[in-house]
């Protein structure tokens, strides 16, 4: 296994078998951070398997203003758009917010993939419904949560998926993340760090007390949690295979 490739959860989750056929069709890549890996409107030729890196998937609203809408690390992938069965237009811009190792695979052969491998299918529909329910999760928390406790939340988020406690992440970012003015991230990030939960400084963020900060941020962590838990937790390999 090439140097930085960790494990992507999804694809422990296959047979052994069929995830040996699966594999044998990615390429090991090492992305950049701010590498664009799909504009709004394009067609998705690739999809990626992240297992050292995390990427951010962002809404672009006439055509300046910016809000991520999802982020993705070794327990997901990228390209989701292909299980529904085509590689039509999608309208996200996707990037790399930390660089880092994935497997990377083209559209075509993973529809292929699709069809022939038993356990992808049902396995990537969970995924789906994973995605789905925290998409309308981040939806509510928006709306009802404050600043400080979706802040705490992005935080074990992105902690979750670099499996660092420090990170480099600018003001702007954080502002359309959470949708707020960069006065709202000065805010936010100085409530947390005045409890000396995080520390952070010229575009680095340490995280000082992850207990803490966990129950500082806002329910709907635990729910993303809980949503992954009940839908992939149990997908472990099968004990018997088929080719």
């Amino acid at each position: 296994m090439p140097a930085g490739h960790r494990v992507n959860r999804l694809l422990a989750a296959l047979p052994a078998m069929q995830r040996a056929r699966f594999a044998a069709d990615c390429l090991p890549v090492q992305l950049v951070h701010g590498e664009v890996l799909h504009e709004p409107g394009d067609r998705v030729r690739n999809v990626y398997f992240p297992t050292g890196c995390v990427v951010s998937t962002v809404i672009v609203i006439d055509g300046h203003c910016s809000l991520e809408t999802g982020m993705i690390g070794s327990e997901g992938m990228w390209g989701y758009a292909s299980i529904l069965g085509d590689s039509a237009a999608f309208p996200l811009r996707v990037a790399v917010k930390d660089g880092g190792a994935a497997w990377c695979m083209k559209s075509a052969t993973f529809r292929r993939h699709l069809r022939d491998l038993p356990a992808l299918r049902p396995l990537l529909d969970r995924y789906l419904r994973v995605l789905l329910c925290q998409l309308a999760q981040t939806a509510a928390c928006m709306r009802f949560h404050v600043v400080e406790e979706r802040l705490a939340r992005w935080l074990l988020m992105t902690q979750d998926r670099t499996q660092s406690n420090t990170f480099r992440v600018t003001q702007e970012f954080l502002a359309f993340v959470l949708g707020v003015r960069r006065v709202g991230v000065t805010v936010a990030a100085g409530i947390l760090q005045s409890r000396q939960l995080i520390r952070y400084k010229r575009g680095l963020v340490t995280i000082i007390d992850r207990e803490r900060l966990a129950a500082a941020a806002c329910s709907c962590y635990g729910s993303d949690i809980e949503t992954y838990r009940r839908e992939l937790t149990s997908a472990a390999p099968a004990q018997r295979d088929s080719r």
